[in-house]
């Protein structure tokens, strides 16, 4: 208190040698005066002054808090770049078109004498297999041909049971659809390089067994993800995102704007979204288009265009931040994503 008061001593007998006009004692005086109020009210405020308590943060109207120690607020934003791409498996990495786990379905319906088609198949949401039987199940054309085949309703043990069955089928039929996407393994081993110098990582569905011999197979032709999580390891199947977290930790990866999710499926961006990454859709080799490599090859024109439409109809209202036919303009898309986190954008 005294140090104040020294200073507004200070500054009154500066302001008392000070005249607006020269030799005009009434208007030093004034000059006293006003700064002499100055002085009794700075006094005044300071000696009245308390400790700051939490009664100072409180809420406006119940809804908007405030704090009246607090006058600007701060905004952080990654202004980095891109540190790391996550990839789906299936339609993305392997397997054009999804057809492991399609034809799957159609072969464990067969098996229990009902028949379904794979448009039936690819009904499906989500990477959870056995709620993929249950949804097959749900249809209601798929369901009266079970009762037709079977006599009954079909119940939670079916669909256990025919869960149980799919992974030693869709083992079988890995070595005929594990074979990489073309266009995955160079446009990885530029991801990797500079200027890009990113951190690989990879999700599925499947279980850990079906995810090893993936790993296996598509090492030998170039693909090997620097670390990989499979639906076994975490509460929940896509949508949610946590194998896509789990995934980026085992990377050391954050902040988790500078991770890419590239999927192609709707569940699969919905996965990003929520997780709070970047995603990029698929279109060409995914589902929606639901053909191999060979039949894209055979496909005519119209045809292709007709089911490439179909994808990027389905895939535009997921939200994705970005949708592209095929693999191979995923570089094209990590460079303006570069772009635009310089800018202070986020996902």
């Amino acid at each position: 208190m005294t140090k104040t008061m020294a200073s507004f001593r200070h500054i009154l007998t500066r302001f008392s040698r000070i005249s607006p006009i020269a030799g005009h004692r009434s208007d030093r005086v004034l000059c006293r005066s006003y700064v002499k109020s100055l002085y009794e009210d700075a006094f005044t405020i300071d000696s009245a002054w308390t400790p700051v308590t939490a009664d100072v943060s409180k809420s406006i109207n119940g809804s908007i808090f405030t704090n009246q120690n607090v006058e600007f607020g701060s905004k952080r934003f990654y202004r980095g770049r891109v540190k790391g791409v996550i990839f789906d498996w299936g339609g993305t990495v392997v397997d054009c078109g999804v057809c492991a786990p399609i034809l799957t379905f159609v072969e464990l319906f067969k098996n229990e004498g009902v028949d379904i088609n794979e448009d039936e198949a690819r009904t499906i949401s989500g990477s959870n297999r056995k709620a993929n039987i249950a949804q097959i199940l749900d249809r209601e054309a798929v369901r009266q041909r079970w009762v037709t085949a079977t006599g009954r309703e079909p119940t939670s043990d079916d669909v256990q049971r025919m869960y149980d069955n799919f992974i030693p089928q869709v083992l079988s039929s890995l070595t005929k659809y594990s074979n990489v996407i073309e266009g995955v393994a160079e446009v990885v081993k530029q991801l990797k390089k500079q200027p890009f110098n990113l951190r690989i990582g990879s999700t599925t569905g499947y279980p850990k067994e079906v995810l090893k011999v993936l790993l296996n197979a598509s090492s030998s032709q170039g693909f090997t993800p620097d670390a990989s999580v499979c639906l076994g390891e975490v509460p929940e199947a896509n949508p949610s995102p946590f194998m896509l977290w789990l995934c980026a930790i085992r990377l050391g990866l954050q902040p988790i704007e500078s991770i890419v999710k590239v999927d192609d499926s709707v569940n699969g961006v919905a996965e990003g979204l929520l997780a709070g990454t970047w995603t990029v859709a698929i279109a060409k080799t995914s589902s929606y288009v639901g053909l191999n490599e060979h039949q894209l090859d055979e496909l005519r024109a119209p045809e292709l265009r007709a089911r490439l439409q179909r994808a990027y109809d389905a895939l535009s209202g997921s939200g994705a931040h970005y949708i592209i036919d095929t693999i191979s303009d995923l570089p094209a898309v990590i460079d303006d994503i570069n772009r635009r986190l310089t800018n202070g954008e986020k996902p």
